[in-house]
């Protein structure tokens, strides 16, 4: 309605079906702010309206890339955050220089059943585009093709730090396991808020 969203202290431009971004994941970027240094090689990936990559590059100067898939997210990302911004299918898009180079892969992907979109809020399930909110069957299929990735683009002392639900962050732990990481679970009851975080 407003044309904005107040996100960490910044005011970001989202247009109309774009992902409003949640309370809850200043908690995400509470924690990839950690890890992250001065100059630091940074992706949001699923990064919608580019909120968390804006956040963490007012915490500190880094080198921020940004992909979603949705277009009109990406139209909103690329007024909101001064970096690269792609668009295309997760690490697709992504220039094969990154590869073994990312500090910190910061993750804010789709993890809602599909089934279970019915009963979000309303402002949610009728106003935000179906893509940015649907994580497949489990609500983890995004989650299991970012995670897969992973390795190939993080440098050898980068950090995967990923939203996820309570219920699933065991399931997200296990994957982050699978594929050679090792997960450390995180939660915020005041914002409930769940991040896992995960290095080599």
């Amino acid at each position: 309605m407003l044309g904005w969203a107040e996100f960490c202290g910044q005011r970001i431009s989202i247009d109309p079906g774009v992902f409003v971004p949640r309370r809850r994941s200043e908690f995400l970027v509470k924690h990839a702010a950690t890890v992250m240094a001065r100059g630091a090689v940074v992706v949001d990936m699923c990064c919608g309206s580019g909120a968390i990559g804006a956040a963490l590059a007012a915490v500190r100067p880094i080198e921020l890339y940004a992909v979603d898939i949705d277009p009109a997210a990406v139209a909103c990302a690329r007024r909101n955050i001064d970096g690269h911004v792609y668009e295309g299918d997760l690490c697709d898009p992504l220039p094969a220089t990154l590869q073994g180079r990312v500090d910190v892969l910061v993750v804010n992907a789709p993890y809602v059943p599909p089934d279970e979109i019915a009963f979000m809020p309303p402002e949610a399930r009728l106003y935000e585009a179906q893509v940015a909110l649907d994580g497949g069957v489990d609500g983890l299929d995004i989650q299991r093709r970012v995670v897969a990735s992973a390795p190939l683009w993080l440098g050898l002392a980068g950090t995967l730090v990923i939203e996820t639900s309570d219920r699933q962050s065991a399931q997200t732990a296990d994957m982050i396991s699978s594929a050679g990481l090792q997960p450390t679970v995180l939660s915020c009851d005041e914002l409930d808020a769940t991040v896992v975080i995960a290095v080599r």
